[in-house]
């Protein structure tokens, strides 16, 4: 795919008419210098200082002209001739677009840098901050809500759901009850929650023997046991009287006393049977059976069938905004998260250091990938368009370049005129024979000669002839 570009910005339509702009003043300058060399030539025989002012002009003309020439050899063939080591993007796009991908992958996405920059960015209070907001939570909330059945479709129709459920029954098999069943027990036992389980015990026991129904029962069977005598008498009321009696007296002894003996009795056999589920094997192949039993019954897997069955139904009727109970409580639950992570600290330097390794191993996986990716997007530029994008951001400085070379090259052409203006003046007046010696053309500017050696008093001065001397 062919990479384009938009200029339809005001920056960079700004940029560009401030490119043409200096574009057009450093050719002015150009062509002004060029001007000024010719005017100085052609005034040279007027006074001597001209030759000053036209090596200036020359060598600034020459110099901006060079340096036009490498500037626009950078981008394209200077006026489309076919010179050599010219339009250097353009020949060398790939090559450009490799050492890019490779300058970054090396030096940008290099795990050290990546490392500190991720170090010293707090992503888990950015997500507390973020959670806290209630609009936001409510949005995350709606959002998640619409992915939820399709979610669960998708769960459904790919067979992934039976597959959990293979698993969690697997996992379900394999788990040991007695220890686990064995330590759960003497921990109730050890916090003592086991003295609220005997008062709940006795209180329910206590209210089930004085029910009128239970009461019945245990009178008809007392009666069904006594001799037909005793039935004359009624002596199965009275016997039913006194254990209810005795039944509510002792419950509500026992209730009361914290250190009733039956307390102790209590405690001891649960630890009793805590000792042997832990060290009596049959205990743990009863639990096994009984785990086994209860998991092969069709009645369990109807029971889940009939659950995925609601859920699916309630997701879907707060997915369609028939119900909001369930956006209620997972915005109210997001809030919560954002305010318990903002408040602990450990939470979030764990948070941010579990991040850290992710990105961390993330992007040294993938640098590789980055820097084929921006490789090829470089080689699918537009040349066209690459190079008029690189000229509007970088060109005005390019163009500067033109500035300071018309400048650099007068100065430097000023210079070497003023040394050989100087050498030829000490060769006139000293009579020394320097001009091939030193490469010096000797010219006789009658002109330059009355000018320097022309007495200002009258008095004629005439040079030393080279002849004479020595």
């Amino acid at each position: 795919m062919t990479g384009t570009f938009s200029f339809e910005t005001f920056g960079d339509a700004a940029r560009a008419a401030e490119l043409r702009r200096i574009k057009a003043m450093a050719t002015l300058v150009l062509a002004g210098t060029l001007a000024l060399f010719v005017t100085a030539k052609a005034l040279l025989y007027l006074h001597p200082a001209f030759g000053f002012v036209a090596a200036f002009a020359e060598a600034a003309t020459i110099g901006g002209l060079a340096d036009w020439y490498a500037v626009v050899a950078l981008f394209r063939r200077p006026l489309g001739l076919p010179v050599p080591h010219t339009a250097i993007i353009q020949s060398n796009q790939h090559r450009i677009a490799d050492k890019l991908g490779e300058f970054i992958e090396v030096h940008f996405l290099d795990a050290t840098p990546v490392e500190a920059k991720l170090r010293r960015v707090d992503f888990a209070s950015f997500i507390a901050d973020w959670l806290i907001d209630d609009k936001r939570s409510t949005d995350l909330a709606r959002f998640i809500l619409r992915l939820l059945p399709e979610a669960l479709a998708a769960l459904e129709t790919s067979g992934l759901n039976s597959f959990i459920g293979r698993r969690i029954l697997t996992q379900i098999q394999s788990i040991d009850l007695a220890p686990l069943a064995a330590g759960t027990l003497r921990t109730f036992v050890s916090e003592g929650r086991h003295r609220g389980f005997l008062d709940e015990l006795l209180l329910a026991v206590h209210e089930t023997l004085n029910k009128p129904e239970t009461m019945e029962a245990i009178r008809q069977k007392i009666r069904s046991e006594l001799p037909t005598l005793l039935k004359l008498y009624r002596a199965d009321a009275y016997l039913m009287k006194k254990i209810a009696v005795s039944a509510t007296a002792f419950f509500d002894e026992v209730r009361t006393a914290p250190n009733h003996p039956f307390r102790g009795e209590f405690e001891h056999l649960m630890l009793s049977f805590i000792d042997r589920l832990e060290s009596q094997p049959q205990f743990a192949e009863r639990l096994d059976a009984l785990k086994h039993d209860l998991l092969a019954r069709p009645e369990l897997g109807e029971l889940t069938e009939h659950l995925w069955s609601n859920v699916k139904d309630f997701v879907g009727r707060n997915a369609a905004g028939e119900s909001e109970v369930l956006q209620h409580h997972l915005t109210s639950l997001l809030v919560k998260a954002g305010d318990q992570l903002a408040a602990d600290s450990e939470m979030r330097a764990e948070i941010n250091h579990g991040l850290v390794l992710v990105l961390r191993s993330l992007i040294a996986d993938q640098k590789s990938g980055v820097s084929s990716f921006i490789s090829d997007q470089v080689k699918a530029w537009d040349l066209g368009q690459l190079i008029s994008l690189i000229e509007i951001n970088v060109g005005k400085d390019l163009q500067y370049i033109r500035f300071n070379g018309s400048l650099i090259g007068g100065l430097a052409g000023l210079g070497l005129y003023s040394i050989e203006f100087l050498l030829r003046w000490l060769d006139r007046g000293t009579g020394f024979k320097c001009g091939d010696r030193a490469g010096i053309s000797r010219r006789n500017d009658s002109s330059l000669e009355r000018s320097l050696f022309s007495p200002s008093n009258g008095a004629e001065l005439r040079p030393t002839s080279l002849e004479n001397v020595g």
